[in-house]
């Protein structure tokens, strides 16, 4: 039996959110122009977005996180703004002083603004997340991170080898996933709810035979991750359609032979 770990046992959340309502409270409290939060799942993205934003140790990475999770150029998002795009590049790479909390709350509300001019395709997509339990026969671990972690020191802490793709990458959070339960017992659109708050992640799929399953559930899903990670197979136990399938994606495939729970315990004791 695998110690489950999910979003909600996350030991840091309980501060975490006590210090995302107060910063939320302060923005309200300062008459920032969140404009009209018409529904309880606007009001909740919005409060997670700030709060990941304002208290993360690089709001510049938070920022561009987020802003690339909603698939919003810089350009966009600067014109939504009425400011340079340089000043994005700026906020995003760190040349500029780090928002406060005013400036943070106008440029969430942008974001949400313009995914709601285009549908509120991405807001639907963690609406799920926001009201949905992970299915801990599916789901052993899910993690965010508020900074960017390198690929290749990801790779280090759980032994994983590579496979195929680029390593010089960073990603945003992992998943760890029962492989076939995730491909027997979840739709399409369920599927998705493996991705977190970010795609920018790694998927650990564990006990694969050949890793083809997983990479063709990704392959016909909408979102794609950055990096797969293969559990409990070598590199040349993989099946050779999966370089070919990776490249098409720009996926990274790594594979690692740690246990699982020796895994989510590494990771989970990383300070990233």
């Amino acid at each position: 039996m695998h110690t489950i770990y999910g979003l909600r046992n996350d030991p840091g959340l309980a501060t975490l959110s006590w210090n995302v309502e107060a910063i939320y409270a302060n923005f309200i409290s300062s008459s920032v122009n969140l404009t009209c939060m018409k529904s309880g799942v606007r009001h909740q993205l919005a409060e997670k977005m700030a709060g990941e934003i304002t208290l993360s140790d690089s709001p510049g990475q938070a920022l561009k996180k987020w802003r690339q999770s909603f698939d919003i150029p810089q350009g966009l998002l600067a014109e939504r703004l009425g400011v340079s795009p340089s000043v994005i590049s700026d906020y995003e790479s760190g040349r500029r002083k780090s928002p406060g909390t005013a400036i943070v709350g106008k440029i969430v509300d942008a974001i949400l603004a313009i995914d709601e001019d285009n549908g509120g395709r991405f807001i639907k997509k963690f609406a799920k997340i926001l009201y949905s339990e992970f299915d801990e026969d599916v789901i052993y671990d899910i993690h965010e991170y508020a900074a960017p972690v390198n690929l290749s020191e990801f790779a280090g802490v759980i032994g994983a080898a590579r496979l195929c793709g680029p390593m010089d990458q960073v990603i945003y959070g992992y998943t760890v996933i029962n492989s076939l339960n995730a491909i027997l017992q979840l739709s399409s659109s369920e599927f998705n709810r493996i991705y977190g708050w970010s795609t920018e992640r790694a998927l650990i799929f564990t006990d694969v035979s050949t890793g083809k399953s997983p990479m063709v559930a990704i392959r016909v899903t909408p979102f794609k991750p950055r990096c797969v990670v293969l559990q409990g197979i070598r590199p040349e136990e993989v099946h050779p359609l999966i370089p070919g399938l990776a490249e098409r994606d720009r996926i990274t495939v790594l594979c690692t032979q740690m246990d699982v729970e020796t895994i989510i315990n590494s990771l989970r004791g990383e300070a990233w």
